[in-house]
């Protein structure tokens, strides 16, 4: 069962199955706390390494009763998926007793479990946190993670027990390089290989009590030994030391006493945090230098990293709670709140790199083993919303490598970049929706920090790009997208549409603003706006939505049309495409990203940029055709692992008037969430507030625990950057912008009456919203200077 409350999502039963809830900095690494209490997914070395199960526990000894681990049930889908689940499983702690599990409760970024004793009246709560505190990026980026455990004497008499805490040496790929070493309220395992074959890992683990014990384990790993004596050691419930006696450590344990009154109450605190200052990744042809972390040149050793954190637990608890606690004050629906905060584990997962420079670099997602479509890709993480509000100072560093790294002196843009950042290759397609989606939000992030001198250095290299995007897509200066342009779907539409054309639009009424508050001439750009603006409105709405006009047969195409058929290996493809024109277009079909460009641009603060009842005819057209409560009669020969059989969810595109394509664009059959938010949100803003959301809790229904992560929206791969769309929901719901060069704060809600929404900016957050019928704002950290507060109208 799923409970979804006003300050937290309760998770209980088998939709705590697949739960993997992410702690870790941004870019710096991940530990999940599973639904049951254990740890898997431990990606420390810049790479994903899913779906493992840590050897990593906590347990609790008392004399005459049986040792129990600190966790829930294993969850039976684990005994037989699991890699290596034919020979049994035997690197797993699954076969040891552990205790009975209440529930699992998410509170972003913290994660709550109840477990109780099954022989001992003690209740356990388990508490998992990293650090996550907006317009702090640094303190956020920390390769470090906490994990708390309460133990409650329930009984009228008094009970003494150990607790001890257990992890393998993963440090190190091979036992024989596995090293350990003892500190002052811990031990730190490491990998010492000959020659240097192995990149320098460090993992450490402190406890926050004054008398702990630690043991480092014994045996060479032949059979079992090290779990036998392991398990023979916590069954003495007794604080057991000892120093290793071989080179070689297969892994530490940790021991405190816990001695508890009638009713009292003891937590221990864990502290995770890892030094992993080297990498051997790259991407690109050319031999450049390999990925280093933003912590490697903050930190020095894993020692100063372990100071640091045991220092200023506390203080970053605190600062992380009070984000905590003013998000879900936030008088939102249920719905949106969970998706929110559901997603926003995706910037402590894999997905997200930061270098060490501290520039953001990501992956689309992440597979099993390495990221998943490399480059932070403009035309996916457009669609992102919560980075640029939340670390607007990340946000803008994906700003000045598009700019800079990723364009060449004619203003053409790589849309992927080169891990580690340097000087890019353009030997393919500019994306159209990437690269004009981009000139929109460095007029967001400008008006996010405030700081025009920063427009004026990027200024001309964005006029650049703007002008590039003319003579490649619109060289009649006809104010649309004519010849083929690349995007999300990773193919090129032919002729005019209205999801690119709205990039466009938003683009051109961007440069517009910025070169006015600039002085420079911008009457070309004011021309090709009210021109594309009006064809769109006038050609490509055809009374429902906004289609596309797909053109193959015009003079300027034939010679790309003819070497499309050459290119092309099959015959009767060939006939497919000389009788409907280019493959994968969309052409008359309701596509849910219709008018995307148009509610990328409300968000940047642009406004509108299309007839705002067209748009709202879309939006409502989209809903009609597109959104299925079970998708049992939806055929979709793509990939249906998103959304397929009695799920519900809202199609990429459909073809209501008919003339589907026979080979329409990739991904159109296809359910993401990262689209459905955006739907979803431009909706709600729309005045659809009751359809947005049911788009919202259908979406989260699929990802409920049961067989899915509901911390892991993914699309191609896990923890899909698309998905951060979800952070536009608040906007949608209320309209909450700040802009910091007019030193305002914009509200344009949904909502009647009173409420209080979490706004975040560059330089602090707080909440603001309306009370007594009056506009307010009450900042919770930092500072952010409101001269005025306008409630807009819809």
């Amino acid at each position: 069962m799923v409970s979804i409350k006003k300050d937290r999502t309760i998770y209980t039963g088998n939709n705590l199955n697949y739960i993997s809830f992410p702690m870790g900095g941004i870019g710096a690494g991940m530990i999940c706390l599973d639904g049951t209490g254990s740890f898997s997914h431990i990606s420390i070395k810049h790479n994903p390494d899913l779906q493992k199960s840590a050897y990593m526990f906590a347990a609790f000894a008392t004399e005459k009763k049986i040792p129990r681990v600190l966790e829930g049930p294993v969850p039976e889908w684990k005994i037989f998926n699991l890699p290596e689940a034919g020979n049994g499983l035997g690197y797993t702690h699954f076969g040891l007793p552990r205790c009975k599990i209440n529930n699992f409760t998410s509170k972003f970024p913290f994660a709550f479990i109840k477990l109780t004793h099954p022989e001992l009246p003690v209740k356990i709560e388990i508490c998992g946190w990293s650090p996550f505190i907006p317009a702090d990026a640094d303190h956020s980026s920390l390769p470090v993670a906490g994990v708390e455990y309460s133990i409650k004497n329930t009984s009228t008499k008094k009970i003494s027990g150990i607790f001890s805490f257990h992890c393998k040496n993963f440090a190190a790929s091979n036992i024989e390089y596995a090293r350990a070493k003892t500190i002052k309220n811990g031990f730190i395992h490491f990998n010492q290989s000959p020659d240097n074959k192995e990149i320098p890992v460090f993992f450490s683990i402190q406890i926050c009590e004054e008398m702990i014990s630690v043991n480092h384990w014994a045996g060479r790993g032949t059979f079992f030994d090290s779990h036998q004596i392991l398990w023979s050691e916590i069954s003495k419930a007794k604080c057991i030391s000892g120093e290793p006696d071989q080179d070689f450590i297969p892994g530490s344990s940790t021991y405190t006493e816990v001695n508890l009154g009638p009713g009292e109450s003891k937590t221990i605190k864990i502290l995770f945090s890892w030094y992993v200052p080297e990498s051997n990744m790259r991407t690109g042809q050319d031999e450049g230098p390999f990925y280093q972390p933003w912590y490697s040149g903050r930190f020095s050793s894993i020692e100063e990293i372990n100071e640091y954190w045991l220092k200023n637990y506390e203080t970053l608890k605190k600062i992380t709670t009070r984000f905590t606690e003013a998000f879900y004050s936030s008088d939102v629906p249920d719905e949106i709140k969970d998706a929110i905060s559901s997603n926003l584990s995706i910037l402590k997962s894999p997905t997200v790199l930061r270098q060490k420079d501290g520039r953001l670099w990501c992956w689309e997602g992440c597979c099993e083993k390495t990221g998943c479509c490399a480059g932070s890709c403009t035309h996916v993480w457009n669609y992102c919303q919560a980075i640029a509000h939340l670390f607007p100072s990340l946000e803008r560093s994906l700003r000045q490598t598009e700019f800079n790294e990723n364009q060449d002196e004619n203003g053409h843009q790589n849309f992927r970049a080169l891990l580690p950042i340097r000087k890019n290759t353009h030997d393919f397609h500019a994306a159209a929706d990437g690269q004009l989606g981009g000139i929109m939000k460095v007029y967001r992030e400008w008006r996010i920090c405030g700081d025009t001198r920063w427009l004026r250095e990027i200024w001309d290299r964005v006029k650049k790009s703007m002008d590039y995007c003319i003579s490649t897509w619109d060289p009649e200066h006809q104010g649309i997208l004519k010849y083929p342009h690349h995007n999300t779907y990773d193919i090129e539409f032919w002729g005019p549409d209205g999801m690119c054309g709205s990039f466009y639009l938003g683009a051109l009424k961007s440069i517009v603003l910025m070169g006015e508050f600039l002085n420079e001439d911008v009457s070309l750009y004011k021309d090709l706006y009210e021109k594309g603006k009006k064809y769109l409105e006038n050609n490509l709405f055809n009374g429902e939505y906004f289609e596309q006009k797909i053109q193959w047969k015009d003079p300027g195409l034939l010679s790309e049309f003819e070497k499309l058929l050459k290119n092309c290996k099959s015959q009767k493809i060939v006939s497919i495409i000389e009788k409907q024109g280019p493959q994968y277009q969309y052409g008359s079909g309701c596509l849910a990203d219709g008018v995307l460009g148009s509610w990328i641009a409300e968000l940047c603060g642009i406004g509108e940029t299309l007839d705002k009842k067209k748009v709202k005819k879309h939006l409502a057209s989209v809903y009609k055709y597109n959104f299925k409560k079970d998708l049992s009669d939806h055929a979709n020969p793509q990939r249906p692992g998103y959304a397929m059989g009695n799920e519900g969810g809202l199609i990429l595109c459909t073809w209501p008037k008919g003339n589907k394509p026979t080979l329409p664009f990739p991904y159109s059959d296809e359910v993401w969430t990262g689209f459905e938010y955006q739907v979803a949100a431009h909706l709600m803003f729309a005045g659809f507030l009751e359809k947005g959301l049911e788009i919202v809790r259908t979406a989260r229904k699929r990802y409920d625990g049961t067989k899915r992560n509901p911390f892991d929206e993914y699309e191609c791969g896990h923890w899909y950057g698309r998905a951060l769309s979800c952070y536009g929901l608040l906007y949608g719901l209320t309209g909450l912008r700040y802009d910091a060069i007019e030193k305002k704060l914009y509200l344009k809600p949904q909502i009647k009456g009173d409420f209080k929404v979490f706004f975040s900016t560059d330089s602090g957050w707080g909440i603001a919203g309306i009370k007594n019928k009056k506009p307010f704002v009450k900042i919770l950290y930092g500072s952010v200077e409101v001269e005025k507060i306008i409630i807009e109208n819809h």
